[in-house]
């Protein structure tokens, strides 16, 4: 019998994982550390290992919403069913993968970078793994830099901060480090990040500036928003500002302003409004989309201005900077300098 037990404590040793907690780990909850690291550990069973004690942190016994400090270790004796398909994302590009398009680079420096993305362009993979993806290009640049080492990290890995739509062009935001990641969501929340945006309209605007508000309900089945003045229940409130920069003909160039940001939301509100993007299939006339031949919506992220009015800890350097990417195709085509 006693040999029974000790089998049984072996076999259950072997089954543990152990976790050095580093500087992008630290400050996370004990329990979302271990359901990003086991992603196949139900949440039930996270909890309950933790409390049983075969989630330990420093070889002893933790509560669940223990904050990890670095230099912490977590000891995880969980069967590795659970951790498979866990993974970060992407590997460096190397002669076993694919060769990666360079990025766009606007900045960067050692926590962040801002990427000119290019229309047609997906932010993250649409289910499979997609090595032309910005986000994947992204880690594979980290990587090769030495910013990034995937086999350092626990569940860190270089991520957008923001994400435009794939037929959008303009800067996306990405943090390097897990510090510079919740600084800028923490400063995107706050609106403390100020978003520009170039759009091509069908119709001037009248008045030539001013600010769109309303209420979007998002059909997450179909992929579209629908913009009402009336609050409703599903809805969230947007605003965008914008001023006419130039008109021809029947179009105008438009600098929008992100107050809020929603789905689609400046194609949304601006269609609303009266005023679809030139080539927007969505949201857009096809009937006028015709006539100039455009099949992608002209609007662009052309400009991020960081305006912090509270401290920014270690990303207070970039305070009153603003960053900002060449006009877009569709403004020399359609607007004359």
């Amino acid at each position: 019998m006693q040999g029974v037990v000790v089998n049984r404590f072996l076999w259950y040793y072997r089954k543990m994982k152990e976790f050095a907690i580093g500087k992008n780990d630290a400050g996370q909850r004990l329990d979302r550390f271990v359901s990003k690291n086991a992603p196949l550990l139900p949440p039930s069973l996270v909890q309950k290992y933790i409390r049983l004690k075969r989630i330990k942190v420093g070889g002893k016994g933790s509560k669940r919403d223990y904050k990890l400090s670095e230099g912490d270790n977590v000891q995880m004796y969980v069967n590795d069913e659970f951790f498979e398909a866990g993974g970060r994302a992407a590997p460096a590009p190397g002669d076993s993968f694919p060769q990666m398009r360079q990025l766009d680079i606007v900045y960067e420096d050692g926590n962040i970078v801002l990427i000119n993305k290019e229309a047609g362009v997906l932010c993250h993979s649409d289910g499979d793994y997609d090595y032309s993806s910005i986000v994947s290009r992204l880690q594979a640049h980290a990587r090769t830099r030495g910013d990034w080492d995937p086999e350092a990290e626990n569940s860190f890995a270089p991520a957008l901060c923001n994400r435009i739509d794939r037929n959008t062009s303009g800067i996306v935001i990405a943090a390097k480090n897990a510090e510079a990641l919740r600084i800028i969501n923490e400063k995107i929340k706050d609106r403390e990040i100020d978003k520009y945006y170039l759009a091509a309209v069908h119709g001037a605007p009248d008045p030539p500036a001013g600010t769109l508000e309303g209420h979007i309900f998002k059909d997450s089945v179909k992929n579209t928003v629908y913009v009402s003045r009336a609050s409703k229940p599903g809805t969230k409130y947007a605003a965008t500002e914008y001023r006419t920069l130039k008109t021809a003909g029947s179009l105008a160039l438009l600098e929008c302003r992100l107050i809020t940001g929603r789905t689609h939301q400046i194609r949304a509100q601006l269609a609303t409004a009266g005023h679809p993007l030139l080539g927007d299939g969505k949201y857009g006339s096809e009937r006028l989309n015709k006539q100039y031949g455009e099949k992608v919506q002209a609007l662009c992220s052309h400009k991020v201005r960081f305006s912090f009015s509270g401290g920014a800890g270690a990303l207070e350097y970039l305070a009153g900077k603003t960053f900002s990417v060449p006009d877009p195709p569709f403004a020399g085509k359609w607007f004359a300098p």
